[in-house]
């Protein structure tokens, strides 16, 4: 059962990576996005391209309550903050316990 464990462990690192490394893509985006970017620029459309379809369901959902600021990184960020507080931890205390580690 320990070999479970260890998988489960691991899906739980990787699950944290990602979600550190989508939180940094969302920064640079929202950073990018207060200069007037290159449309066509590959790294413009890349990060345009990985964030807009998590991004634009909170935009439609909050709307532009607080004017010409877009809170929707700031959800989304604290949304996988909350996941990964509380998903991950779940499944590290889970794989902890069937013997991983």
């Amino acid at each position: 059962m320990f070999i479970f464990g260890d998988i489960i462990v691991a899906i739980a690192h990787i699950i944290d990576y990602a979600l550190g490394l989508y939180k940094i893509v969302i920064i640079v985006a929202a950073l990018i996005s207060w200069v007037n970017p290159d449309p066509y620029n590959p790294i413009v459309r890349f990060l345009h391209s990985v964030t807009e379809p998590v991004l634009r369901p909170i935009r439609n959902f909050i709307g532009y309550r607080l004017g010409p600021i877009d809170i929707s990184p700031i959800v989304v960020i604290l949304i996988i903050i909350f996941i990964q507080m509380s998903l991950v931890r779940i499944l590290m205390k889970v794989g902890y316990q069937l013997g991983g580690g």
